[in-house]
């Protein structure tokens, strides 16, 4: 069984960082996409990050250049370094895994079974401050 735990959110100011974590149990990044959502009141889940089970990245635009998805193997922890925040960055970030392997290019991730994430973590939330 799938179970992810989130930590790390916080409030900070405009232009500062924060460090999201998640640690990971029931599958491992070799066999599972995981990924970084993000729900801001009154809008729906969008995606933000993923990593493929091939080590391959994907952002959302808007986050490109700014924030970093990465997985530590020795402790199966996904991260997501958020650099340069916005005040639109604010939002409960959800960290979430696919059942099955897949991989990531810049635009898309993809893999036989694959149909986007279906486990979730409780969320953590972030505020950015202007």
């Amino acid at each position: 069984q799938v179970h992810l735990v989130e930590s790390g959110g916080g409030s900070v100011q405009a232009g500062g960082s924060l460090r999201l974590s998640c640690q990971v149990s029931g599958v491992t990044a070799s066999n599972a996409c995981l990924a970084w959502y993000r729900q801001a009141l009154e809008k729906e889940r969008e995606g933000v990050a993923w990593r493929g089970s091939d080590g391959n990245t994907m952002y959302k635009a808007s986050v490109k250049g700014r924030f970093t998805i990465t997985h530590d193997n020795n402790s199966n922890t996904l991260y997501l370094q958020m650099n340069s925040l916005k005040p639109e960055d604010t939002a409960t970030y959800y960290c979430a895994a696919s059942s099955t392997a897949c991989t990531c290019n810049e635009r898309y991730c993809s893999g036989p079974g694959y149909f986007g994430e279906d486990s979730w973590g409780q969320g953590t939330q972030v505020t950015i401050s202007s």
